[in-house]
């Protein structure tokens, strides 16, 4: 026993006696400085992160004292024992503990290894109610409990085997999965116990929650308090940057060609020619609230999706949201054609006229029910357009948005073209329909509205980057590919 305390001692007193060699905040609490007093050794990155944030500079009772459109902490009233210090790691790694499986004692102090949504709803309650119910909130769900879209990944990932002239599909391994798909929709964080590990940089041997699928931190990740999300996925721990999270890399982390090539259009529209030549450097991400024209001269993904945009004479052009589709009226992004936007995040829920969970039919019927209405897309159209009158007059606009709307109504139907190719396969016996996805004609298919259509939409969308409308995922592979589909159906059928 008394070996293991000097061994303890050896480890932590280079901690203690060094803490004083970096500059700490004046209000930050005695637990907060216990954490900082190893980890600035240890794992230094995160303090130094952290000590650069926001968090470390401010306390939640300064923040509430801002003006309306200054302030970024939602919360009215922050509990004591935080409003006077400023936000740092026991503050986040310690709240609501008995919700936390992942709570575990940490050198005298209770700390959770996730931080979750709720916890971060102590001082950003909106913020964390925006989110909640959104896509983005039921990211795992609505890919890994919707039947066809969960034939999808299983179909597009995993081994496949050749032996005697035969393929087979190997369902794909949560390693897999955790890398693929689920990298961007989240996994599900759950305690199996808890183990011993040696920690790297100090050689010391703690024990610690065992969680599964960890780390992650994407978009609906099933956190161990069950809670769901990750505000971390755009606001990167331990910084939280609003900087960070206003530029066009964060979103850069899924939203990517082929299937959603937000991103790569973005990067050669002309407002990301002009972030890139100007903004990256000269524009001024910090400010909030965030004004158009002497803030920033050309959107990134937060000024259309989400961010609080005003005027240089203050007047609010959008509102501050977390629900990402709150702006969006059509889902560009949808399993065969384009619709409204669903109603609610969770979208398994959804069944239309063949008794899929699709929001529409082969044949484009839509399920109503679960969509929005024209009236609710008209008011979404119209929070766009505000955005878009910072810097552009109404004809433009308008100009704007025939043309996409036009896009849509095209790609859809060069997409109803190649289903009734692939309905036609099916009838024939070409093809086997139990699973829609693994065969030849069906691969072309899935390319049709999964890379091509999107690509097309997006460019348009995006006002540019017209190779990705025209050769590169455009027209051009719509076109082939419509052909080609055909090409395989007479062939198959002439045999």
């Amino acid at each position: 026993m008394r070996i293991l305390f000097f061994l303890l001692i050896s480890v932590l007193l280079p901690c203690i006696t060094n803490a004083e060699d970096i500059e700490l905040p004046k209000n930050i609490s005695n637990q907060t400085k216990q954490c900082i007093s190893c980890h600035k050794q240890y794992t230094p990155g995160i303090v130094f992160d952290w000590l650069k944030s926001r968090h470390s500079k401010t306390t939640p009772e300064e923040g509430i004292k801002k003006t309306e459109l200054e302030r970024r902490i939602s919360a009215k009233i922050v509990p004591e024992n935080l409003s006077k210090v400023v936000v740092g790691c026991y503050e986040c790694h310690s709240l609501n503990a008995d919700n936390h499986q992942d709570n575990f004692n940490h050198f005298g102090n209770k700390i959770n290894v996730v931080v979750s949504p709720p916890d971060c709803a102590i001082c950003h309650p909106d913020e964390v109610k925006q989110y909640t119910g959104t896509k983005k909130y039921y990211a795992f769900k609505n890919i890994m409990k919707n039947p066809i879209y969960h034939t999808l990944v299983n179909t597009s990932t995993g081994i496949i085997t050749y032996e005697d002239g035969k393929l087979t599909q190997v369902t794909p391994s949560n390693s897999t999965l955790h890398e693929t798909c689920l990298g961007c929709h989240g996994t599900e964080v759950k305690v199996r116990g808890f183990k011993k590990i040696k920690s790297l940089s100090s050689g010391l041997e703690i024990t610690v929650p065992d969680l599964t699928n960890w780390p992650n931190q994407g978009v609906g990740r099933i956190n161990p308090d069950g809670s769901l999300g990750a505000c971390t996925s755009c606001h990167p721990r331990h910084a939280f940057s609003i900087v960070t999270a206003r530029k066009p890399y964060t979103c850069a982390q899924c939203h990517l060609e082929p299937d959603v090539p937000a991103y790569n259009v973005y990067k050669e529209s002309k407002h990301g020619n002009i972030y890139e030549s100007v903004g990256e450097h000269k524009w001024n991400f910090e400010s909030v609230p965030w004004k158009a024209g002497k803030d920033f001269t050309g959107p990134t993904c937060a000024t259309c999706h989400n961010s609080l945009i005003v005027n240089p004479q203050g007047k609010i052009l959008a509102e501050r949201t977390h629900d990402f589709g709150s702006r969006l009226w059509v889902r560009l992004f949808g399993l065969i054609y384009t619709h409204p936007q669903p109603k609610y995040g969770d979208t398994t829920i959804i069944k239309n006229a063949d008794g899929l969970p699709l929001p529409v039919t082969f044949t484009g019927k839509l399920a109503e029910e679960y969509l929005i209405s024209s009236s609710e897309a008209e008011n979404r159209m119209k929070k766009m357009k505000n955005v878009c009158s910072a810097c552009h007059n109404t004809d433009w606009i308008n100009g704007h948005f025939t043309k996409m709307n036009n896009t849509i109504k095209e790609t859809d139907e060069m997409t109803k073209t190649a289903t009734l190719i692939l309905v036609d396969a099916w009838n024939k016996g070409i093809a086997d329909n139990k699973n829609p996805f693994d065969e030849p004609i069906e691969r072309k298919w899935i390319q049709q509205w999964l890379f091509y259509g999107n690509s097309v939409r997006y460019a348009s969308a995006m006002s540019g980057a017209p190779d990705y409308t025209s050769f590169k995922y455009g027209w051009w592979e719509l076109t082939k590919n419509i052909q080609e589909m055909k090409a395989y159906l007479d062939n198959k059928g002439r045999k």
